[in-house]
Formats: structure tokens, C-alpha cells, sequence
């Protein structure tokens, strides 16, 4: 067997391996997603938050992909310096869903006012995100635990 075969053949052995351990989990593509929403939301970036959401969310609310476009849109004339705390990242992940329970507080500037729209500084919001892996991707399909309705 020549050199060339031997290192061909031991690039097709370690390959799966390397792809392995340097491909990210499901685990962490979900903690980028929040992160990555949390920022959007922060930075009043509508198209940024709505790419992380399902065409096909529907939630106990009412809400809708587009209805909560909608209501963002609104949200954002309204408010300024918003900022977003999450704690308690829980994930659970079962092949093509998920899971996603996390502690949040926002805090936002309404007019001349600054406070807490979700959450308190005691007593954070605990909301739950149900995902779904479309076309590889991790979109939210469904929240719970949002302390008001449409």
C-alpha cells in the first residue's frame, strides 16, 4: 500500500470522528438560538427574532407567526433600551423537537418610564419554548408562560 493510500484511507476514518466531536449538538444550536433571539429582541431587530420562528407557530394565546410579528413591531415604536436577563436554561431534546425552560426578566424604557414588562427583580418569568427541527434548523413552534395575551 502506498503513502497515499494510507493517508487516504485514515482521513476517511478520522473524518466522522473529527466531524463528531466539532459539529455542534442540538443542545448548543438551541443555546445560540435563545441567545441570538435575546439580542435581536434587545437590538429591536424584527426580521432577526421572526427568523428564529416556526411559519407554523401556534401557541395556547392566539398567537400566530404573524401575529406576533405584529404585535413586535408594535412593541418596538413603543419601547427603547430594552434589555433581557435569562437564567435556568433547561433543554430537552427528543430527535426532531424540543425544549427550551428558562427564568427571564425584560426591562424597557415605555415614554419616560423604565421598569420590568416581564418578570420582577425577585421573581423572574419562567416561559417554556417548544422547538422543531426544520431543514436543520431550530425554530420555535410554541410558548408558554407569557404574562399576558394578544
Amino acid at each position: 500500500m502506498s503513502k497515499k493510500s494510507i493517508i487516504i484511507l485514515f482521513l476517511l476514518i478520522i473524518s466522522p470522528v473529527i466531524i463528531y466531536f466539532l459539529w455542534p449538538s442540538d443542545e448548543s444550536r438551541i443555546k445560540k438560538l435563545i441567545k441570538q433571539g435575546a439580542g435581536a429582541i434587545e437590538k429591536g431587530e424584527i426580521d432577526n427574532v421572526m427568523s428564529k420562528v416556526s411559519f407554523n407557530y401556534q401557541d395556547d394565546y392566539g398567537f400566530t407567526y404573524l401575529l406576533i410579528k405584529r404585535v413586535l413591531e408594535e412593541q418596538f415604536k413603543t419601547m427603547s433600551d430594552i434589555k433581557i436577563e435569562y437564567e435556568n436554561l433547561k433543554i430537552a431534546v427528543k430527535e426532531n423537537s424540543a425544549t427550551a425552560e428558562l427564568d427571564v426578566r425584560v426591562i424597557a424604557t415605555i415614554g419616560n418610564q423604565t421598569g420590568y414588562v416581564i418578570g420582577e427583580i425577585k421573581r423572574p418569568e419562567h416561559l417554556k419554548f417548544t422547538l422543531e427541527k426544520e431543514h436543520a434548523k431550530w425554530l420555535v413552534i410554541k410558548t408558554e408562560g407569557l404574562p399576558f395575551q394578544p
